[in-house]
């Protein structure tokens, strides 16, 4: 079966840094351990948007888990940030790929670069089914990378009136 990001990325993947097309080419489950950093924005309507999409509170260093769980209709990504879960689903739609977290539905479109991949919001539904405004997720910004021989990831999102929304980022290493 080929990889849920080889069938997005297509023949780009070949050409992303070797510890994110690991990531990436789990063939049933695996799971990665590392640390990582986040930060909740200020404004009173983060946190109940934050609860909506199941994100984890503000930590400056907190062990982090991912198991991955792939099956033939894509992935689970079974995050644990300290105590704090944060589960989510992944599959192929139309060569975009498409993320279940929480009440939200998300769809990217996922662009290589020098190694590394960028995740741009295409689309987003609240509850599967209300669309949302896509220019409310302008400023989202996602990338994955190797550096120093770790995976490395960062989330870096800003709402329109809200400002900064929340940023996490980090590393991992399969166990």
């Amino acid at each position: 079966m080929t990889p849920l990001f080889a069938r997005v990325l297509g023949p780009r993947f070949e050409a992303l840094a070797p510890r994110v097309r690991e990531l990436h080419s789990i063939p049933a489950r695996q799971t990665w351990s590392g640390v990582a950093r986040i930060t909740r924005g200020r404004h009173p309507l983060v946190a109940p948007c934050a609860w909506l999409a199941r994100l984890p509170p503000t930590a400056d260093s907190v062990p982090v888990q991912v198991e991955f769980v792939v099956d033939a209709r894509g992935e689970q990504w079974l995050r644990q940030f300290g105590t704090h879960r944060m589960p989510s689903r992944l599959w192929d739609e139309g060569g975009l790929l498409r993320e279940r977290l929480g009440a939200l539905r998300f769809e990217f479109d996922l662009r290589e670069d020098a190694g590394q991949i960028h995740w741009r919001v295409h689309r987003v539904w609240a509850f599967g089914v209300v669309p949302l405004p896509v220019r409310w997720f302008g400023q989202v910004r996602c990338r994955e990378r190797e550096h120093a021989g770790r995976y490395e990831f960062l989330v870096d999102v800003a709402m329109p009136l809200m400002g900064p929304f929340m940023t996490y980022e980090g590393w991992l290493e399969p166990r």
